[in-house]
């Protein structure tokens, strides 16, 4: 292994203990996305976890809101489907490829990193997001997020959760709240619904701008 101190940095979790909260530099050209991670997620959704968390994700949204809404991050555009098929009007933008092209052709594409939405959901999404204070800028109410939380950067170190080549962001429950209370937003509920459908340590939350 090369231990140069550039090589260090570029590969490594850095844990940062003021605000209890990790980052991980991952490298765009190590993406995963593609017209596989998106039959991978076809995949999961067509799985009784996956229907039994589709609806429960919708559940926990239509208990704070119930207008449009961006899915951002869409795997395989099962959320957005399911969301519109109950007459709710879903959107989505994506990094994938597959994704993008599927959004198009069926109208549903919208960049919230280009223009101002109400509400958006990032479901496994935020932390694969680099930079969010582009993103947030634009959101006006809500957002909605499952996220994996854990308890320390040794915790961090021992997960599944730790992918190196899609997660940028790892927090604990707290520090969830206080990092995204700096972009302005109050998180205003918070569940375990999906650790108890039997996904590890996923923490769903709802931020409503101040």
């Amino acid at each position: 292994m090369n231990h140069t101190l550039a090589t260090l940095r570029q590969e490594s979790l850095v844990w940062y203990p003021e605000h209890d909260l990790g980052f991980y530099p991952v490298k765009p050209a190590d993406y995963p996305y593609d017209a596989d991670y998106w039959s991978k997620y076809e995949g999961y959704a067509a799985t009784d976890l996956g229907r039994r968390i589709r609806e429960s994700r919708e559940a926990f949204v239509e208990a704070h809101y119930s207008g449009p809404l961006v899915d951002v991050g869409i795997g395989c555009g099962d959320f957005v489907t399911y969301r519109n098929s109950l007459g709710k009007q879903t959107f989505g933008t994506d990094i994938n490829p597959v994704g993008v092209k599927w959004l198009k052709d069926n109208g549903l594409f919208v960049d919230p990193w280009l223009s101002p939405v109400k509400a958006a959901s990032f479901w496994d999404v935020i932390e694969h997001v680099e930079d969010h204070e582009p993103l947030l800028l634009n959101i006006r109410e809500y957002f909605f997020v499952s996220v994996p939380i854990f308890l320390d950067q040794y915790d961090v170190l021992r997960s599944k959760h730790y992918r190196r080549d899609e997660h940028y962001w790892y927090w604990t429950r707290k520090s969830i709240k206080t990092y995204f209370s700096g972009f302005g937003f109050e998180c205003v509920a918070e569940d375990n619904f999906e650790t108890l459908l039997g996904r590890e340590s996923i923490g769903s939350f709802v931020f409503r701008r101040r």
